[in-house]
């Protein structure tokens, strides 16, 4: 007897748990696009390469072209739509936003994920490449321009708003309180980390599901 080539799964993805059948073969990234109309995660090089699609699963950041969507049954999945609370933009949406961590967008719901997942990491001493001390001892190295590149090499920006990205995510760290940040400036103001920008939100949480405003791009 030929063995089935579909299952009927049920992905929970910003809260909200959808049932739907798929092929076996069918991608996370087409399940959300083409499935549940999530389109804020976006289809670039569909070979893991380039990190437009990065989503949250359980909290690490995972391009979703190369995960199957029945691997993802049972876990949680943040999308860009549900990273805004309501109409309330995350700090980290807020800070691309403000310093202009963009240009054509097509990136950006991807570069956003990456970078919550990144000030998170980096916040729980996790150490990168580019840290000059991988030692447990020598504590969470400062989150400098070179560190956040490092973090954030898996996603490419064809615009080239690079400048723009790293300030972002620094200034979004400093309002999350994850560490020390050195050597970066955003719109000219020295950031460190006993700083938080005026206006911004402090906490870290992920928002509400489906919320109106949640994605930056157009």
């Amino acid at each position: 007897m030929a063995l089935s080539t579909s299952s009927a799964i049920t992905l929970n993805i910003n809260g909200e748990k959808h049932a739907l059948p798929v092929d076996h073969r069918t991608t996370l990234l087409d399940a959300l696009r083409e499935r549940l109309d999530l389109t804020g995660t976006k289809k670039g090089c569909d070979q893991g390469q380039c990190g437009a699609c990065t989503v949250l699963i359980d909290g690490r950041r995972a391009v979703s072209c190369l995960q199957l969507a029945v691997a993802a049954e049972g876990r949680e999945i943040t999308t860009i739509e549900g990273v805004a609370d309501g109409e309330t933009l995350h700090p980290v949406q807020q800070a691309f936003l403000d310093l202009d961590g963009y240009q054509c967008g097509y990136c950006t719901p991807g570069q956003i994920c990456s970078a919550l997942a990144v000030i998170e990491e980096h916040a729980a001493g996790w150490p990168s490449a580019a840290s000059a001390d991988v030692r447990p001892e020598a504590g969470v190295p400062p989150l400098t321009p070179d560190e956040i590149r490092e973090r954030m090499s898996g996603n490419l920006c064809r615009c080239g708003a690079y400048v723009s990205i790293v300030q972002a995510v620094a200034r979004a760290a400093a309002a999350h309180g994850a560490g020390s940040t050195q050597g970066i400036e955003t719109q000219g103001v020295e950031t460190q980390a006993s700083e938080t920008q005026e206006g911004e939100t402090q906490g870290f949480e992920v928002g509400a599901a489906g919320s109106a405003g949640a994605e930056v791009t157009a």
